[in-house]
């Protein structure tokens, strides 16, 4: 199949999925999510297909949720942004409920939604170039897919969201456990088909049993009843409207999203 936001590859056992919006920083925009969905569709249905990529074209990984697609559709209300955070939410756990191991394949910016989405997969390997973060309390949105405090603890979570943290290099996402491997940039797309090969090479339905075996030792610690109190939170939040938020979109649409981040970033004193 072809699509438009999306690139898919099969590398004999792997599938490779690369986030093809570069020109945004792949953004994942509504075009973006349901071009996703189809895809893990295919590749769950492919009995040839033992492990999955997701990668970002360019020199990012993602930025998050597309902004931009949010400025220009303006949705309001708790009916408006149901369905939009259901999809966003419903895609990022994709890649955790995915019968097969997942690989994020992160270089540059991972940001936000993209964040939740690296966090989802089974495995991140990370370029040495790459950072990580959750901004959108500091322009007044919500998180959609509240999977940080399960990979690092409610101490370094609570820091991370609360302040807005969007700059955390390889290196130190690696200590805090949101990354499994840092290497060379050039090294990323090599190190990581190596690694969904070496799983490969494991009879699958063990492999597949395994990580469904795992995903339950947190699942019956509730964190999918969690997960979803905390998407009804972020419901709450978007439907409201913050006054940050609002005021950051009427930057965005008057002077440019450069602008609003900007005056965003200009807002807080250095920690």
């Amino acid at each position: 199949m072809t699509y438009a936001t999306i690139v898919v590859e099969k590398l004999g056992p792997v599938a490779r999925l690369t986030l093809n919006r570069p020109e945004r920083a792949n953004a994942l925009n509504k075009a973006m999510l349901e071009e996703i969905g189809v895809a893990l569709d295919e590749a769950e249905r492919d009995a040839g297909i033992r492990v999955l990529i997701v990668r970002g074209a360019g020199s990012a990984f993602s930025s998050g949720f597309d902004l931009k697609e949010q400025m220009e559709r303006q949705p309001r209300g708790t009916d408006a942004w149901r369905p939009i955070l259901r999809r966003d939410f419903n895609t990022v756990m994709r890649f955790w409920h995915f019968p097969r191991p997942t690989i994020a394949a992160v270089r540059g910016p991972c940001l936000a939604g993209a964040c939740e989405l690296a966090l989802a997969c089974d495995l991140t390997i990370a370029a040495d170039d790459a950072f990580f973060g959750e901004p959108e309390l500091k322009f007044g949105a919500g998180i959609v897919a509240m999977i940080l405090p399960w990979m690092v603890g409610p101490k370094v979570a609570k820091e991370i969201i609360l302040t807005g943290e969007d700059r955390i290099p390889a290196a130190r996402a690696k200590e805090l456990g949101m990354v499994n491997r840092v290497v060379p940039a050039a090294d990323l797309d090599a190190a990581a088909l190596a690694l969904a090969q070496h799983i490969a090479a494991i009879d699958p339905e063990l492999v597949k049993q395994t990580k469904r075996a795992i995903n339950r030792a947190y699942e019956a610690q509730n964190m999918l009843a969690a997960l979803e109190e905390a998407l009804a939170i972020d419901l709450r939040i978007e439907g409201a409207g913050s006054p940050d938020k609002a005021q950051f979109m009427e930057i965005a649409r008057r002077d440019g999203l450069k602008a609003a981040l900007a005056w965003r970033d200009g807002r807080f004193p250095k920690i």
